[in-house]
């Protein structure tokens, strides 16, 4: 038996692994799915002041809190900053570090730095308009609009996101990680849904200042080829392989 921490991504709460925790249970483990700060059922917490400490803080505290030990940390898409940053700070304590379709940041990356100069200014826009300066609105979610991120992902659960997703405090995209000169070594495991691993073996390979970070001997690497949100379009798969990953 292992023990998960589960972090979702922007506009998630723990709800976002209801059925994947599930499939985990089932198998014999233990599971704990976060909530951050300012999202889902904690949004009347969020304020301008929510940022990449306050969420490291979440975390650190679901882990201390429980005194859980030889954790299997797992982040989707945007927790991977808040979860990067636990991971330097409670090594101790962690077994793992799964990435799903994310990887960690190097040293002063924010995650609006993965935007382009046109959607950055696309996203600051909205955030002015709609999300009075300090959120960040839902998406849309429309397939027409990003077919391969929101792959896999039936009408259905197209209008629970919709419906369930909740702005995302900007401070989490905008503040940069800090990290120390030497990251500890834990464990590491990519699960890849948006990337093949052929092309993630490229990244790694060509320099890539956020993919260089997946090089060393402590990473594995895995393909669960669907859309960004695995844990709606193939929640079961996901389930096993973070289950066939906790047997390393």
């Amino acid at each position: 038996m292992a023990t998960f921490v589960l972090v979702p991504g922007f506009w998630l709460g723990g709800w976002a692994w209801e059925d994947v925790t599930r499939s985990l249970v089932a198998a014999g483990h233990e599971v704990h799915a976060v909530t951050l700060t300012g999202l889902a059922d904690r949004a009347d917490e969020a304020g301008p002041e929510v940022n990449v400490d306050t969420h490291i803080a979440d975390i650190v505290r679901v882990i201390e809190g429980a005194a859980l030990r030889d954790v299997i940390l797992v982040a989707h898409s945007g927790a991977t900053v808040p979860v990067t940053g636990t991971a330097d700070r409670i090594p101790e304590r962690l077994a793992r570090v799964v990435y799903v379709d994310a990887g960690p940041l190097p040293d002063g990356m924010a995650q609006i730095d993965f935007n382009g100069p046109e959607a950055r200014r696309e996203l600051e826009k909205r955030v002015s308009s709609e999300g009075d300066g300090w959120r960040i609105p839902v998406p849309r979610f429309d397939p027409a609009e990003d077919p391969d991120d929101l792959a896999g992902l039936s009408d259905e659960v197209l209008a629970m996101m919709r419906e369930r997703c909740t702005p995302q405090p900007l401070g989490a995209a905008t503040q940069p990680l800090r990290r120390p000169a030497t990251p500890p070594a834990t464990p590491k495991s990519l699960i890849a849904s948006t990337f093949s691993l052929a092309q993630v073996e490229a990244l790694v390979s060509s320099g890539n200042p956020v993919f260089a970070l997946m090089a060393g001997p402590e990473w594995t690497r895995h393909e669960l080829p669907t859309g960004h949100w695995p844990m709606f379009s193939r929640p079961g798969d996901l389930a096993a392989l973070l289950d066939e990953i906790a047997g390393l």
